[in-house]
């Protein structure tokens, strides 16, 4: 019987910074593919807070306890990433039903450029459909309490934030 190749999925996604919802995303994943790659890059569109080195490593540190879960920094498009890795499984978290035609449209693409892609969508535990890393970033900006919204290793980066 031949070996069958080792199914990767990857989350890809900016990470700035790392939510619980995130983290909730990537537990269901982890549970579904034997290796999960949380694949990290700077957005174009976005004014990142932190580093692209600094969300890896708060990335690491909030996986490390998640056996078949690694991080990696990519640049380019999602679709060479995943050509280049072997891979043709891309995870995406839906919120709510305002984030399905973005991530719709953005799969479509991806599968346009990649016909082997398949977007997974996952949805996070009810406790987390408000969240994001924009709000979370605000609160900690202006001052509040992020604790109930992110990783502790998370938390700590982002209390240098309300001290610039």
């Amino acid at each position: 019987m031949p070996k069958r190749n080792k199914i990767i999925a990857v989350y890809p996604g900016s990470f700035d910074p790392l939510t619980n919802g995130h983290l909730d995303i990537i537990k269901k994943a982890s549970a579904m593919f034997p290796e999960i790659i949380i694949a990290a890059a700077n957005n174009l569109n976005k004014n990142h807070c932190f580093s692209l080195q600094d969300r890896l490593s708060m990335i690491k540190e909030a996986v490390k306890d998640i056996k078949n879960v690694k991080a990696a920094a990519f640049d380019g498009l999602v679709a060479d990433y995943l050509a280049r890795i072997n891979s043709f499984i891309l995870i995406r978290g839906l919120r709510a039903v305002s984030d399905f035609e973005y991530e719709f449209q953005m799969a479509l693409m991806n599968r346009n450029l990649n016909a082997k892609i398949e977007t997974i969508f996952l949805m996070p535990d009810l406790d987390y459909t408000f969240l994001s890393s924009s709000l979370v970033k605000e609160i900690a900006i202006l001052g509040g309490k992020t604790v109930k919204f992110v990783p502790p290793c998370v938390e700590k980066k982002l209390k240098l934030l309300r001290k610039r």
